[in-house]
């Protein structure tokens, strides 16, 4: 057997607050159980020692990912976006949810390996299917000279230099109408009471826009609403707390059999949303934020850890919450209710986004959630991975 490593195509990316390695389907083996292992020891997992030193990853949720996009055969796409959240400890890559945040480089990264032709000037238009939630999204990538602009003024808490802003449009990102794992509202309720072992009962919202969310309030773990990553993520408790809520949740929405199957096989969703009210405090960065300038605090449990920002699908399903009457996130919002653009407290800072909403025969949904976003290609060529043995 040769020792010589395998080489694989591969960008290298940032979109908004998070990285990850992005490939073309066809440079890679069309054997999930065979791609599933190439792509763990390209990241460089599983790691005991937890920093993935020998492969790609970034050691954290937001830096330990993968992207594959391909030319989409399906009516209407330009390209399917399929996500894999990379375990950094464990030999698991969770195909269950979406990346918001990396979505925002799947266009700039299509029109890189011309899947999709870019106009002279103006914006491309890149119709993408989201395969792991098989949803639509519409991205408005800037080009110049038929080019995608990467650098310009747009500013993205979280990200310590500005891009070119990237609009996009999630169509429909609810689930179905009726009770069940695919619904919006998977359990036909607006808030559910969850009896968590350990914990005691916990008010949740239990919805799928965006990626399956569990949201809670705040207060009801005892928490202020405004703590920073450091705070929440030393505390091995609380996060032990917010896992059992988490797992707990996945259960009631038909995701999972069991709290320990969800824990151990389904870490990058249900993803777990605490929300609260305007409050102030100093983002990570050292930016003072102002509750005036908040509809609401979020802090977002993901893969076991506190994000540093805002996953963009945790944006999405609080925005759809915010529109639907009766949701733990319509209850904090109070009076605030009915603002087109709500504005979301993160750890790294604020963030805006949209949603449309309408009644239709007694049942809400929402039509379109937007928000805007960066990415940037960090590094383009070849990814090397030790032979198979």
């Amino acid at each position: 057997m040769s020792d010589a490593q395998v080489k694989i195509p591969a960008t290298y990316m940032r979109g908004g607050t998070s990285k990850g390695v992005f490939f073309r389907g066809d440079v890679l083996p069309d054997q999930p159980a065979e791609r599933d292992r190439l792509l763990l020891r390209i990241l460089g997992s599983p790691d005991p020692y937890g920093k993935q030193i020998d492969g790609m990853g970034g050691a954290t949720s937001s830096t330990s990912k993968v992207v594959i996009v391909s030319k989409s055969a399906r009516p209407g796409c330009d390209v399917d976006y399929l996500f894999g959240a990379v375990a950094i400890d464990a030999p698991i890559v969770d195909w269950s949810g979406n990346c918001g945040n990396l979505l925002a480089a799947v266009g700039p990264f299509a029109l890189a390996q011309g899947l999709v032709a870019a106009p002279r000037d103006g914006h491309a238009v890149v119709r993408i299917w989201q395969v792991n939630t098989r949803r639509l999204i519409v991205a408005h990538v800037p080009i110049r000279e038929g080019q995608v602009v990467e650098v310009g003024n747009f500013q993205l808490d979280g990200v310590a230099f500005p891009g070119a802003e990237i609009r996009l449009e999630f169509i429909d990102p609810g689930g179905g109408d009726e009770a069940g794992a695919g619904a919006m509202l998977p359990t036909g309720n607006v808030q559910d009471l969850l009896e968590v072992p350990g914990v005691g009962p916990v008010r949740a919202t239990l919805i799928n826009a965006g990626n399956p969310m569990v949201l809670v309030a705040a207060g009801d773990l005892k928490l202020r609403g405004e703590e920073s990553q450091r705070e929440v993520n030393a505390d091995r408790e609380l996060l032990h707390r917010c896992e059992a809520v988490r797992a707990f949740g996945a259960v009631r929405m038909g995701l999972a059999a069991s709290a320990a199957e969800a824990t151990a096989n389904r870490p990058a969703t249900p993803k777990l949303a605490l929300v609260s009210g305007p409050a102030g405090y100093v983002a990570s960065g050292g930016k003072a934020i102002s509750a005036a300038d908040l509809d609401l605090n979020v802090r977002v449990l993901s893969m076991g850890q506190l994000h540093h920002a805002l996953p963009g699908t945790a944006a999405v399903a609080i925005a759809v919450a915010a529109k639907i009457p009766g949701t733990i996130v319509h209850r904090v919002l109070a009076d605030r209710v009915g603002a087109e653009v709500v504005r979301l407290g993160h750890p790294s800072g604020c963030f805006a986004v949209s949603a449309e909403a309408e009644l239709r025969e007694g049942l809400w949904s929402v039509t379109k959630v937007v928000m805007s976003r960066s990415a940037r290609r960090l590094m383009e060529g070849l990814v090397l991975a030790p032979p198979d043995r």
